[in-house]
């Protein structure tokens, strides 16, 4: 029987650790729905400092490249100008680039560690989460022009340091989905031999093969962009 995880359980230990006096911060691998938090952004373009405060409504999962929470805002301080996308009062996907679990962290890091000889950047350098921002937005502006709608690629509004978990992290719009649709797959072995491009009639899964050409359409985006290594 599977152990049902209990956000009233983590809070009380967190409760019972806090009255213990240790001088060394609780250390935590994901936050619980109702917490609020405060961080220093910058937004993507233009890059605009601001502070703003959320509140988690709901931890939404988390893998490889990190966990990601369905957030409202209910503070921003923009001294220097408006963050472009952020309003008080909306909802947004909050993405912190740190797997919720400290095994998928260890994996994704080997990973790395073997590949490039370095640290998962996205994580743990400022500059190369700004620059995964940025390379987004010109994605954007380019499904605009390629696919027909920016909207088609996530707009990220801001990046900032979580130095709670000891992370990079972006705030980004919020996009209402579901999961894969589960359905009787009639024709597994004549969708093999389905092409980009062709006619979708009589190969089942009309989700799948849409999802398909839109994968490949933004696979021919990028190398056109002259970005293979994002592809």
């Amino acid at each position: 029987m599977a152990v049902e995880y209990s956000p009233q359980t983590v809070a009380d230990l967190t409760a019972a650790f806090g009255q213990t006096g240790i001088v060394r911060p609780m250390r935590i691998g994901r936050y619980e729905a109702g917490r609020e938090l405060t961080f220093d952004i910058t937004g993507v373009a233009p890059a605009r400092p601001a502070r703003m405060r959320v509140r988690i409504e709901r931890f939404v999962g988390g893998g490889y490249a990190g966990q990601v929470y369905r957030v409202k805002l209910l503070e921003l301080d923009a001294p220097e100008g408006p963050i472009s996308g952020l309003a008080v009062g909306d909802c947004y996907a909050l993405k912190i680039l740190l797997p919720p679990r400290a095994s998928s962290a260890r994996f994704r890091d080997a990973l790395y560690a073997v590949g490039f000889q370095a640290p998962f950047s996205l994580q743990s350098n400022p500059a190369a989460a700004r620059a995964g921002a940025l390379w987004q937005t010109l994605i954007r502006r380019a499904a605009r022009l390629k696919l027909g709608s920016e909207r088609a690629v996530t707009e990220i509004h801001a990046t900032f340091v979580d130095s709670a978990l000891g992370s990079c992290g972006e705030i980004s719009e919020w996009i209402d989905g579901r999961v894969w649709r589960f359905e009787t797959d009639d024709h597994f072995g004549r969708r093999r031999h389905w092409k980009v491009g062709q006619p979708r009639d009589g190969f089942g899964s009309p989700e799948y093969l849409a999802k398909r050409q839109f994968m490949a359409d933004v696979v021919d985006l990028l190398h056109e962009m002259g970005a293979p290594e994002l592809a």
